[in-house]
């Protein structure tokens, strides 16, 4: 609880939180103090502050003054609590009964988890399978691709080898030819010339 000391809040706002200071004042044992100190605000609020110091934790900043009640999580779980009746434990805190049929729920529904996680892996193990089985099977084809053009490679190039070889045979073969078109050519004018004297 934050209480705000500061003269510009409001006049309505200001009175409820004396008044219910006063009355924790009243209750703390200091309404003797709380009612002489009606006239001196300052002794009012060093009432109020000694008042709250046997609820709680007290701390000013400034004008500012902020307190922490003692067994706040007591005191939140007794405002919850019906009227009348009277906190279980004798004030420490209570733990309710268990409900046999919740805990039969809740492992029933574990067992419902386990098999969808079982169903799940399974799954996933098939599934792991396949893609192992088609990145194999990807795998041995680009092998036997590599293997069959690393041989038809080696075939031209054998080929071309065999090809330039021949070429080679072929020319040293036709190396007669141009002085057997010479001799044809002469014979050839030697028979026009015959020709002529003939005529």
């Amino acid at each position: 609880m934050e209480e705000p000391g500061s003269a510009a809040a409001p006049p309505e706002g200001r009175g409820r939180d004396e008044r219910s200071l006063e009355a924790l004042s009243l209750a703390g044992g200091g309404g003797a103090a709380a009612a002489a100190g009606r006239q001196l605000p300052e002794g009012r609020r060093a009432t109020l502050a000694s008042a709250l110091e046997l609820e709680g934790t007290v701390l000013r900043e400034g004008r500012l003054t902020q307190f922490v009640a003692n067994n706040l999580e007591r005191r939140i779980r007794l405002s919850g609590a019906p009227r009348g009746e009277p906190p279980a434990g004798g004030g420490g805190s209570s733990i309710p009964a268990i409900d046999p049929g919740a805990l039969q729920d809740v492992v029933a529904l574990a067992g419902q988890v386990a098999a969808q996680v079982d169903e799940l892996l399974r799954n996933v193990h098939c599934g792991l399978q396949a893609l192992t089985a088609l990145s194999v099977g990807c795998i041995q084809t680009y092998r036997d691709g590599v293997e069959s053009l690393g041989e038809a490679a080696d075939l031209s190039i054998r080929a071309m080898y065999a090809l330039v070889a021949r070429c080679e045979e072929l020319d040293r073969a036709m190396q007669p030819v141009p002085a057997l078109a010479k001799r044809i050519r002469d014979m050839k004018g030697t028979l026009e010339r015959l020709e002529g004297l003939c005529k």
